[in-house]
């Protein structure tokens, strides 16, 4: 009775010991990835690889969006060419918001799919709304979470983020999931204001220098392949899941 109680003792020690162990290297894995300081105006005071993470628009900047200038200002006709998506493809539109770009994409899919992926209910409902409106039968709307898309594994040939990334909370959880979701040697096409051009009037949290993105798409597994320089105001990056 006293060996058994002992053993029994002996592992209920190791399983503590190991318990913790296990929370304080997540807790350490935790403190490295993000850092946490006084918030800026636009800022939530959480920070990525020195990057202070912008506030969320939210489905108040809907219209926004849709803005009948957009086009213009943005040459969003460039970066859809720019995509060259085939006819067969399923793309996943990450931060889809109003689906400016997701039924754009759509109408060159007749035989493929668009995922709009947002986190905001709002927006998935603006979507739904389009989609019954316009009789767009192959976008399919998913509400994601702060850290997983809810995309199924390597089931999508391109993901597109538009000025939305650096808004995500928890980005490397993010690119991980979108990462994840694509098919081996997918592409990532990630979309945003060029912080090294003062001239684009867009809030310094809401734009991000080419190296800062490299770096973070690099440290959640991606590979950078180019950047296309086509857009007024916005760097074209384009990333590989490796093969």
């Amino acid at each position: 009775m006293k060996t058994h109680c002992h053993r029994f003792s002996l592992l209920f020690t190791v399983f503590v010991f190991y318990n913790l162990s296990f929370h304080t290297v997540l807790a350490k894995d935790t403190r490295q990835t993000y850092t946490y300081g006084k918030a800026s105006r636009d800022g939530i005071g959480k920070f990525y690889k020195g990057r202070e993470i912008s506030k969320v628009m939210g489905h108040l900047g809907a219209s926004w969006l849709e803005r009948p200038k957009r086009e213009q200002e943005e040459r969003t006709d460039l970066l859809v060419k720019g995509l060259d998506l085939k006819p067969t493809d399923h793309v996943a539109d990450i931060g889809a918001g109003s689906g400016y770009f997701s039924f754009r994409m759509a109408r060159l899919l007749p035989k493929g799919k668009v995922y709009a992926v947002d986190i905001s209910p709002q927006m998935i409902g603006i979507v739904r709304s389009k989609m019954a409106k316009e009789k767009v039968q192959n976008v399919e709307p998913i509400q994601s979470t702060i850290t997983q898309t809810k995309l199924k594994p390597n089931s999508v040939d391109a993901a597109l983020i538009v000025d939305a990334y650096h808004e995500f909370s928890h980005p490397l959880e993010m690119a991980t999931s979108i990462l994840e979701s694509l098919k081996p040697g997918g592409k990532l096409v990630l979309i945003e204001y060029r912080m090294e051009d003062p001239s684009v009037p867009i809030k310094l949290l809401h734009k991000m220098t080419e190296k800062q993105a490299i770096s973070e798409m690099k440290t959640a597994g991606f590979k950078w392949e180019k950047t296309l320089t086509m857009l007024p105001q916005q760097h074209f990056m384009i990333f590989r899941k490796p093969q």
